[in-house]
């Protein structure tokens, strides 16, 4: 099953860019949401982003920062 990768972070965020590039580097497909358009998101990881998120399985993976593409990849790898 392919991942379905979603970017939680938000505007003015350097550390959301670095890992939008990171991720656009890797060539990897993704969405990204602003936690500020989302009461629950921004409650639960206000002070977590940038959050990567798999939500190909049945449940939700997370990959809180800091991470590099090693990381990425080893965290794709494992939850297959």
């Amino acid at each position: 099953m392919q991942n379905q990768l979603i970017l939680l972070g938000t505007q003015g965020c350097h550390l959301c860019d670095d890992a939008e590039q990171l991720l656009q580097a890797l060539n990897l497909p993704y969405q990204s949401l602003d936690i500020m358009d989302d009461e629950k998101l921004l409650q639960r990881y206000e002070i977590s982003i940038p959050v990567l998120l798999d939500a190909s399985n049945s449940g939700v993976n997370e990959l809180f920062w800091p991470f590099n593409a090693e990381m990425i990849s080893h965290w794709l790898t494992t939850q297959a």
